[in-house]
């Protein structure tokens, strides 16, 4: 239980940090913005046509006598939508990691300096194409694997009772997970850690994680709140990715503020 708490602390910490550092907060800002703009012409787009799209999907319900082909079409049509948005959560991480796979590696960087005893920060050594490749294949077997989830949940949710109580708090907590997962890769995958051995490293610290990512996957809930916590959400995954490794990190009150913000590689 103790892990839950320092989790918790850690996703603190790295919003308290972005607070402190408002030209790096700035400059995380940008990926997310990016990706919500994206993702609402998705979701505005499916909304306007979801309905059309399962009515073409569906030919053998036109037969169907009212009213029955319009609640099982109106039905289909709130699946999908649910499945788009439960999609939406999972993935927002992963598509803006990957769009701002520059200005988080920048920004992870500089916190590992400011935190780091001797102000130093572990790089990859790749070239930029080599660490999107790397990124954009984790970050897919991560999504793959939230899918599965994501539909064995939605089933359990129709059990009465507890596919509205029980299940709902466990998808939270295997949201956050694979938040966290996806966050801390910044700057595990700068450490060279494969995605085997980091996702050894979060389920030996199941409590860390869930205290660091169950809070977060709370928030991602409310629209547009995603995109203004990224910033210190990569910040407070690379102090976690520090504490995992057993990194020696510098005391709070001893850091400075940059001098100025890292360019993207």
């Amino acid at each position: 239980m103790h892990d839950l708490g320092v989790g918790f602390g850690y996703l603190l910490q790295g919003q308290r940090w972005v607070a402190r550092h408002g030209k790096q907060y700035g400059f995380g800002l940008v990926p997310g913005l990016i990706t919500l703009v994206l993702y609402l012409g998705a979701l505005v787009s499916l909304a306007v046509w979801g309905a059309d799209f399962v009515g073409w999907a569906t030919p053998f319900a036109d037969d169907w006598s009212s009213p029955w082909n319009g609640l099982f079409r109106g039905f289909l049509t709130a699946v999908l939508f649910a499945l788009s948005l439960l999609l939406a959560v999972v993935t927002f991480t992963a598509v803006t990691l990957l769009i701002g796979q520059p200005f988080y590696e920048a920004l992870s960087e500089t916190v590992d300096r400011d935190v780091s005893p001797d102000g130093s920060a572990p790089v990859s050594g790749l070239p930029l194409w080599r660490e999107l490749w790397i990124s954009a294949r984790d970050s897919l077997r991560v999504v793959l694997r939230a899918l599965v989830w994501g539909v064995l949940l939605f089933a359990l949710g129709f059990i009465p009772f507890l596919g509205q109580t029980v299940v709902p708090v466990i998808g939270l907590f295997v949201t956050g997970f694979f938040l966290t997962e996806e966050l801390t890769s910044v700057a595990l995958q700068r450490r060279t850690v494969d995605a085997r051995s980091r996702l050894a490293l979060l389920r030996a610290r199941r409590t860390l994680v869930w205290g660091f990512g169950t809070p977060l996957a709370v928030a991602f809930l409310v629209p547009f709140v995603a995109v203004f916590l990224m910033p210190g959400a990569v910040a407070g995954a690379t102090l976690m990715a520090r504490d995992l490794l057993g990194e020696e990190t510098k005391d709070e009150n001893d850091r400075e503020e940059p001098d100025a913000i890292p360019r993207p590689h």
